[in-house]
């Protein structure tokens, strides 16, 4: 082997503590979501010069005499004309201190499907709330959705703060109701800031008209919010992209499994369990990047050799063999239904899991959450767009889901139409809304006889 076991630990231990943030940005519409992703590019020096330029142009073209720093991510010609953000617009900047990966969602009720989407990769969440209208119900449905998808770490940004005159018990009344919300949610951390996004007030820089504030600006905590990135404890699982045999002279019986590391961590001469067939081997070698290596971890792309020829394909999942998860063919889970067409009971549709995608169908759909009130409609027989609910799911083949609450990767499906491909919703294996609202809802719906 080329690589010692001291240089490996080393910079598996250097990975451990990357300083990469994945952070979303939701609200409602006009709360001021992309003037603070603007103000966040161009305060933390983060815009190019050209950039800057084309939203200085266009911003005159629409008779505003500053650069309306929205333009930076509302790309979409539609999102210019109509002043909303409408897809979920990904960017990418850096300190001296943290890289960050931050996707801006849209606002507007129709378009909850792309906060999910955007959310659920994230680690942080910022929940905007325009100072003047307090906490509404787009507010709580996107704390909802953050407490759903399990975002450690919510930021509550009270902004236009310019427009109430700065005034501290405004942000007070908004942050106690916020944060009494969603505590009840189950959200683990919650920090409240009072911002302006179009003047800048502490979002980059400490705004000299709130002197009553004492807490971080909006990059200051995006900059030393503890993330956690400690992989050697997660549970290491490896789903089989592509089989690799080469069949050269160089490598006559050369056999191996191809793809990316969900997550985890795997080493030479460690026993593994291929699922779902259950059968086990040894890691004889691990390429990666044309050398081998003694360990590799998530999220690398390696090729693994075993000590056995084993009948693997894509689609197969690699675990330790004393932490392989359980395979069946029954998933339960939670659903946030995406595509236009509605989801319902003994519906025949592809589960997509990692690398594996099997035949399924919908079973029962016992419940479908209202994020209003957090209460829980029994048996609706469908889910719309836009709709979460508890889904019942038989599928053709085992598979080895993780519960999403272990891990976001392997514990998280997408439900496909057979006919065209469409997706049709996203899916959190093994996940049910319990919030202490939601169950104490549930608890008097089932004295009453209904049938979750």
């Amino acid at each position: 082997m080329t690589s010692t076991s001291t240089s490996t630990t080393e910079q598996f231990a250097d990975v451990s503590a990357t300083t990469l943030l994945r952070f979303a940005t939701a609200g409602s519409v006009d709360d001021g979501k992309s003037t603070l992703v603007g103000r966040l590019l161009h305060d933390s020096k983060s815009v190019l010069t050209d950039q800057l330029e084309a939203v200085e142009a266009a911003s005159l073209k629409r008779g505003q005499e500053a650069p309306d720093l929205a333009l930076l991510t509302d790309g979409l010609r539609a999102e210019r004309e109509q002043g909303i953000t409408i897809d979920v617009a990904y960017r990418y900047f850096a300190t001296p201190r943290r890289r960050f990966i931050l996707a801006d969602t849209p606002g507007h009720v129709q378009y909850t499907r792309n906060m999910v989407t955007g959310a659920s990769t994230a680690e942080l969440a910022v929940v905007l709330v325009d100072a003047r209208n307090g906490v509404v119900e787009q507010t709580r449905r996107h704390a909802a959705v953050a407490a759903l998808l399990r975002v450690p770490h919510v930021v509550l940004a009270v902004n236009k703060m310019d427009l109430v005159e700065y005034a501290e018990p405004v942000f007070a009344a908004i942050a106690e109701e916020f944060t009494t919300y969603a505590s009840e949610l189950g959200v683990p951390e919650i920090t409240a800031i009072p911002i302006s996004a179009l003047a800048g007030d502490n979002v980059v820089e400490p705004s000299a008209n709130m002197d009553w504030y004492g807490g971080p600006t909006v990059l200051e905590h995006l900059e030393t919010v503890p993330v956690s990135h400690d992989l050697t404890a997660c549970r290491a699982r490896f789903p089989v992209q592509y089989v690799i045999r080469p069949q050269t002279a160089d490598h006559p019986d050369y056999r191996g499994y191809a793809g990316q590391i969900a997550a985890g961590a795997f080493r030479v001469g460690e026993p593994i369990t291929v699922l779902p067939s259950g059968r086990t081997s040894t890691i004889t070698a691990i390429d990666a990047l044309g050398e081998s290596v003694d360990i590799a971890w998530a999220p690398q792309s390696v090729t693994i050799r075993l000590a056995d020829d084993i009948d693997i394909s894509r689609g197969d999942l690699l675990a330790p063999s004393g932490d392989a998860p359980a395979t069946s063919q029954d998933v339960e889970a939670t659903v946030c239904h995406v595509a236009d067409q509605p989801l319902t009971v003994g519906q025949r549709v592809l589960l997509k899991h990692t690398t594996r995608t099997v035949k399924a169908i919908v079973k029962e759909i016992p419940s479908r959450l209202t994020l209003d009130d957090l209460s829980q409609h029994p048996e609706p027989g469908q889910l719309v767009a836009n709709d979460i609910g508890q889904v019942k799911i038989r599928t053709a083949e085992p598979l080895a889901l993780d519960a999403y609450a272990d891990s976001r990767r392997t514990g998280s499906f997408l439900l496909i139409d057979p006919a065209d491909g469409t997706t049709l919703a996203a899916g959190m294996a093994g996940e049910s809304f319990a919030t202490a609202k939601a169950v104490a809802v549930a608890d008097a719906a089932a004295d009453e006889g209904w049938d979750f």
